[in-house]
């Protein structure tokens, strides 16, 4: 299984510069909110502004993504989830961003269209649209985490398709997504069976590459704090056992993860020891 804990430093300290101009209109933003960087995360595209401000405590997390489907709303195919305005609540206060911000995942075979994240606004309309009081001053440090949780699933899905054989020179892409918020994992009903905490949230991903259609299943789950105020959350990213293929890879992934446990390298060991006098 392909797991990853994120705790988010001061800000995001990655943000680009530019941003690609190639973007199509849908709404799209595959991912909860909440939380951001790790480790070795990838770059965050994201608005700039949380970069200079310390994070603030935040609210708890409404069960599952804002942007997921409500009763009633029109969806768009490819997200399952409904168009947005940028317009501002009619008792909002404070003037949010309306900009989208693109970013590092492909949405079709062979283009350089990206899919784009919902603006701070958009962002505020759908907890609003969800009856979720949210203080407006947070929403855009809610977005940077959004944001920047995507980018490392995304990470996380690559590594997956890495394992698996492929006989194009065709690079992955996300060629649609969807919320599932109520539908737990069977892996995740199992783990609460032994009294782990349940995910806040769950994605499927359809991974697109050399004609074949992958899903990916993703679970969301908040971590116990580090430092007070400062949110962790981690990510449970794998293919779904859709077919043989997934499975055997699930498996050799799994073996691999135990074996190294039981019978670590003497490299991986001096690493440890050497981490932990630091």
């Amino acid at each position: 299984m392909s797991t990853r804990s994120t705790t988010p430093p001061p800000g995001c300290p990655m943000h680009k510069e530019e941003e690609p101009s190639l973007a199509t209109d849908g709404p799209s933003c595959p991912m909860p909110k909440k939380q951001q960087p790790a480790e070795d995360g990838p770059s965050c595209p994201m608005p700039k502004k949380a970069a200079a401000a310390e994070p603030k405590p935040m609210t708890s997390i409404p069960p599952g993504c804002p942007m997921h489907k409500a009763d009633g709303d029109e969806l768009n195919k490819l997200n399952m989830m409904p168009n947005l305005a940028q317009t501002p609540q009619s008792d909002q206060t404070i003037e949010l961003p309306t900009e989208r911000v693109i970013s590092s995942i492909p949405k079709a075979k062979g283009d350089d269209a990206r899919w784009e994240y919902p603006s701070p606004q958009q962002f505020y309309n759908a907890l609003r649209r969800k009856g979720w009081e949210t203080p407006e001053e947070e929403i855009e440090t809610m977005v940077d985490i959004h944001n920047f949780l995507n980018e490392e699933a995304w990470q996380e899905v690559l590594k997956w398709e890495s394992k698996y054989k492929c006989d194009c020179a065709e690079d992955p892409y996300l060629s649609k997504f969807q919320g599932r918020p109520q539908e737990p994992t069977p892996k995740a009903r199992w783990h609460a069976l032994f009294g782990a905490p349940k995910p806040f949230d769950r994605h499927d991903w359809y991974i697109s590459r050399c004609g074949q259609s992958r899903r990916y299943v993703i679970d969301y789950y908040e971590a116990p704090e580090d430092v007070p105020g400062v949110p962790v959350f981690h990510l449970d990213v794998r293919p779904a056992l859709d077919d043989a293929e997934s499975v055997m890879v699930r498996f050799k992934e799994a073996a691999k993860v135990k074996w190294n446990q039981w019978f670590p390298s003497p490299a991986a060991a001096t690493t440890s020891t050497d981490g932990k006098s630091a």
